[in-house]
């Protein structure tokens, strides 16, 4: 194992170990433990993990965020204000990045197209992960996910799921939040269409064996808490699906010498909420919904208002009692949000400045749904 130092917003560590078949493993520190304002800080041994969903900047985000620039670039700053105070406050942030980046000055919100600038947006808020496998994750090129990862690299914002380089694919991200090491691994149920751009390693593809080797190898390298981000489900459906559910199930059951190999699924793509639930004692968030999206037609091209609900998902892990054991979620959350597309701004919509009879109704439609797989019996409640 080799441990290599670098600097960003604060300490981070690079820590690269083998994987399952003689491949690295790589680490980058984004956040030091005991922030102040860290929900986890009563216990310096705990830490809080919020994931969000997807970031699709359609035309008329990118149209915001050029106003918010005046006239200069983009600015994502102001588009993601609402929700800094829970991000930056947790000892990890993961997001997800929906596409890749354009060149140039063509952006147009379509795949490919969008600006680098998003990166610099994403680290301000106080994300310190982005998952990035995804099925538009490609738009046919490697050269645009060599932009859309160095621009991230450049904005301090760690990646998993997409590579540059087969080495790069052979490696997994972990971080470190408060005293613990978190893996990220990241894979996609497609590409939208879209052929790899000549290279099958260049985006991770959900399989099973591929996800658990993954992890397992992970807890070799020294994870004391794997998490898997899964790009899946059916658009527009509020239920998982029943490859969600086996796959879940499959997952969540797999151990090693009794202790489970995988702590936490974060899952995006059907751009609508789906439910919480815990499965064989491991949460799973089967879909986030789109945290930055603009107004998305439904599968029969009808505007859909689910498409601008999503949800923050907030874990408080907490060390086991005895080593060997797994680090176990003390306290689960979900944060309802809304994109409001009229003030293009990401709304936390439980926040007490959050007023309406709509967001009321927002907040009402996304707790049924986050909670229809009996996620509150399992002690799953609504944050701020």
């Amino acid at each position: 194992m080799i441990v290599r130092i670098a600097r960003r917003r604060q300490v981070a560590l690079a820590l690269t170990a083998l994987l399952a078949a003689g491949a690295t493993c790589q680490a980058q520190n984004e956040k030091s433990s005991g922030r102040a304002g860290s929900p986890a800080s009563a216990d310096s041994s705990a830490f809080t993990l919020v994931a969000s969903g997807d970031v699709l900047p359609h035309a008329s985000v990118l149209d915001r965020a050029r106003f918010d620039g005046g006239g200069v670039g983009h600015d994502f700053r102001p588009m993601l204000s609402g929700v800094e105070p829970v991000v930056s406050r947790a000892d990890l942030a993961l997001c997800h990045m929906e596409a890749v980046y354009g060149v140039g000055g063509a952006h147009t919100g379509r795949p490919g197209t969008f600006p680098p600038e998003i990166a610099g947006g994403l680290a301000a808020t106080g994300y310190d992960g982005c998952s990035t496998a995804a099925t538009r994750g490609t738009a046919d090129s490697a050269e645009a996910i060599g932009r859309t990862l160095d621009a991230l690299d450049q904005a301090g914002v760690r990646h998993a799921g997409a590579a540059r380089t087969e080495a790069e694919a052979r490696t997994v991200t972990i971080l470190p939040a408060g005293r613990a090491m978190v893996a990220h691994l990241a894979y996609t149920n497609g590409t939208n269409g879209h052929p790899l751009p000549g290279r099958p390693w260049a985006v991770n593809q959900i399989d099973e064996g591929r996800v658990l080797a993954d992890a397992r190898a992970a807890r070799q390298a020294g994870a004391d808490v794997v998490v898997v981000s899964l790009h899946w489900g059916t658009e527009w459906q509020d239920e998982p699906d029943r490859r969600q559910l086996s796959l879940a199930e499959t997952l969540t059951a797999a151990k090693t010498r009794g202790r489970p190999d995988i702590d936490l699924i974060l899952g995006t793509h059907a751009h609508v909420p789906q439910a919480y639930e815990k499965v064989n004692g491991t949460w799973v968030v089967y879909g986030m919904g789109d945290q930055v999206t603009g107004q998305m037609p439904d599968r029969q091209g009808v505007p859909d208002p689910r498409g601008t609900q999503s949800t923050i998902g907030r874990f408080t892990f907490t060390p086991p009692a005895r080593p060997g054991q797994r680090w176990q979620v003390t306290k689960a959350e979900f944060i309802p949000q809304l994109y409001d597309i009229d003030a293009g701004r990401v709304v936390n919509i439980n926040a007490s400045l959050a007023q309406g009879a709509d967001v009321a109704a927002a907040r009402d439609r996304i707790q049924q749904v986050v909670l229809s797989r009996g996620a509150a019996q399992d002690g799953l409640v609504m944050g701020e």
